[in-house]
């Protein structure tokens, strides 16, 4: 196992633009409070989204996309540097009317409405090539 302790800064509440990419928005908020790294949780809702599961056999994500409304149940992710750039890695659990949940990485999904609790850390992190998975994680 491989840790350090993380110091925060400041904490932020935020509320998604609808049509925006729920994604993007995170980013965004780290990019203007200029937070290289933190950690995120939130809730709310998406017009569509593409989920992705990453096949730890293949070592590549495969998507599948919902042309739906869905209910963002949760959602928790952190935010590092990846090539230099801000990154939401994002994670969350979708479910549908009938209570049928959708789970797995967010790469795109369309803003109806969304709140997001966003603790910023101090010291950046940085992503990685991990040669075990074939991820970029944590150095």
């Amino acid at each position: 196992m491989d840790y350090r302790a993380v110091e925060t800064t400041e904490e932020y509440v935020a509320r998604l633009e609808t049509g925006a990419d729920w994604r993007a928005e995170i980013e965004s908020l780290a990019d203007d409070v200029g937070a290289d790294a933190g950690w995120f949780s939130g809730i709310g809702s998406v017009s569509d989204a593409e989920v992705w599961f990453y096949d730890q056999e293949t070592t590549e994500y495969e998507p599948v996309t919902f042309d739906e409304p869905l209910e963002v149940a949760a959602c928790v992710g952190n935010v590092s540097l990846l090539a230099g750039d801000r990154f939401a890695h994002t994670h969350a659990v979708l479910s549908r009317p009938d209570g049928t949940a959708i789970a797995g990485h967010i790469d795109a999904a369309t803003v109806f409405a969304g709140e997001i609790h966003f603790r910023a850390f101090e010291e950046p992190l940085e992503r990685d090539h991990h040669e075990p998975t074939d991820l970029d994680l944590w150095l």
